[in-house]
């Protein structure tokens, strides 16, 4: 039976087959590049994507449902991932090596310790890998990451006051672009746009298909259009509640009002021969 599962670190989640008798939200044992790992299984009867959902390179397999004392060693774990992280933090320092720690995982038999790090240049750890197996007495990885990523093992809150999206339940960084940000009319103050991670912030991507579609059906700034109070230049669109605010009048004589899409009409040829006359 196909069943899909996540790790306790990362909402990804990956396919493997699991035994008839195995029920939603069990504690398994996996076996994965990294060793013997828990992981929780969140769906069963899955059916797995055409196109890559997970790493072709990651790959996993069921071994049994996790025993107590298994479940009571992993949490275990989580002491001694904190003491190799706080001892690589000290070597780190004491070898001048340009390079930040983001997250240790640990197999369920403390055999390897895998290390995420972020850095600008490329950094030899090779002194720093001999220390560490010499004092934890494991294999130890180092595995450098991007900023994206980083966000994803370490958490934290977003701009919105919620845990940051990778965190919770992205299963894929999606491309984002500057110019979602353009079709929302948001501010493209980096600070204002941007993630704890440094890139764009993940959520512009979520209702970017809406924001195009309603832009197609949202006259222009500038442009004239016919209201119920007679005619009126769009100063401002609002595209969530499509709502078009025009100004109508002159200039020494106006009044600002808000209308909804359907009161307003266009005009048209009006609007093109404006568009010839200022090209």
């Amino acid at each position: 039976m196909n069943a899909l599962i996540t790790f306790s670190n990362s909402p990804v989640g990956h396919f493997v087959e699991i035994p008839e008798e195995v029920a939603t939200g069990t504690v398994v044992v996996v076996e994965s590049p990294r060793g013997f790992e828990l992981a929780k299984v969140v769906k069963i009867n899955a059916e797995k994507p055409e196109e890559g959902f997970e790493d072709e390179e990651e790959k996993i397999s069921f071994v049994k449902v996790a025993t107590k004392h298994e479940i009571k060693t992993d949490k275990d774990n989580l002491k001694v991932r904190e003491q190799i992280k706080e001892k690589t933090n000290q070597l780190i320092d004491q070898l001048g090596l340009e390079m930040k720690i983001s997250g240790v995982d640990l197999t369920l038999d403390r055999s390897k310790a895998s290390i995420y790090f972020t850095a600008e240049n490329r950094v030899d750890f090779r002194d720093l890998v001999k220390n560490l197996a010499a004092i934890f007495k494991m294999r130890i990885e180092l595995r450098q990451i991007g900023s994206r990523d980083e966000t994803r093992i370490m958490g934290g809150f977003g701009l919105c006051g919620k845990e940051c999206c990778c965190k919770q339940f992205l299963t894929d960084f999606e491309h984002v672009s500057v110019k979602m940000a353009k079709n929302q009319n948001l501010s493209l103050n980096p600070t204002k746009i941007s993630g704890l991670c440094g890139r764009l912030l993940c959520c512009l991507g979520y209702e970017n298909d809406h924001y195009v579609e309603t832009n197609k059906l949202m006259p222009k700034v500038g442009s004239t259009v016919q209201t119920p109070l007679g005619e009126g230049k769009v100063l401002y669109n609002d595209l969530l509640k499509r709502l078009v605010q025009v100004r109508i009048g002159d200039d020494l004589n106006f009044e600002v009002k808000n209308f909804e899409l359907s009161q307003i009409k266009q005009n048209k040829d009006k609007n093109e021969a404006k568009s010839k006359r200022e090209a």
